[in-house]
């Protein structure tokens, strides 16, 4: 595997896609108007860090993000992977969170 972040889509589900991310860095600091984003982690332990709360996920557990809440994930160790699921035509909207 090279660079920090794979995301490769596996499926189509109606309106949304299924993908599957390895993650070995954090993800920037994002959101979706358009879109919930769920989580469900398969291997290694995803963090998903949201204002104000740290939300840790082990395999076999699922998290969803509500459209237009500020998070982004990291791996807690060398890696995670992690399935996502969320709208095909989410927009992302890159953003620092507010101190």
């Amino acid at each position: 595997m090279s660079g920090k972040y794979h995301n490769l889509p596996l499926n189509m589900v109606n309106d949304h896609i299924i993908r599957i991310s390895i993650m070995t860095l954090p993800y920037y600091w994002h959101y979706h108007p358009n879109s919930d984003e769920s989580f469900l982690c398969l291997e290694g332990q995803l963090i998903i860090e949201l204002q104000d709360q740290l939300i840790e996920l082990s395999p076999g557990q699922l998290y969803t993000i509500p459209a237009n809440v500020l998070h982004r994930t990291r791996p807690k160790g060398e890696r995670s992977v992690n399935l996502s699921f969320e709208l095909e035509s989410m927009q992302t909207i890159k953003k620092e969170p507010e101190s």
